[in-house]
């Protein structure tokens, strides 16, 4: 196996837990909220979301490769899918706009990784 390939599997399994890492910190941070005056601000989808997009900035960077990066996004949106289509009272995800923002924000944070992290690409051999 040369040294590319190597990297990118050492990647893509880096990737696997820091992504069920991303899920469950994440599911866990969404709906915290500060009450300033008198509204409900929402700071933990941000920063939720802030969370997934360092540690996909952290694979991609430190992999020199874009498949760590999608990987991470993908299994990240694929175990928080469960957790907000769960029976009634066993949602730990609700559909309101704090919810509606982890989930699909995911994937607009991924999007954005990947656009990011294409610069740290390994160069192509020649």
């Amino acid at each position: 196996m040369n040294k590319g390939a190597t990297g990118t599997v050492r990647g893509i399994a880096a990737a696997v837990p820091v992504a069920l890492f991303a899920a469950v910190a994440g599911t866990a941070l969404h709906r915290q909220t500060l009450f300033l005056a008198g509204v409900d601000v929402f700071w933990g989808t941000a920063a939720a979301l802030l969370l997934l997009a360092a540690l996909q900035l952290l694979l991609g960077t430190w992999s020199r490769s874009l498949l760590p990066t999608a990987v991470a996004g993908i299994v990240c949106y694929v175990t928080v899918g469960p957790l907000s289509a769960g029976g009634s009272g066993k949602q730990l995800i609700v559909a309101d706009v704090p919810g509606n923002v982890w989930v699909y924000g995911i994937a607009g944070v991924t999007f954005v990784m990947l656009l990011w992290c294409r610069r740290y690409r390994r160069p192509p051999r020649g």
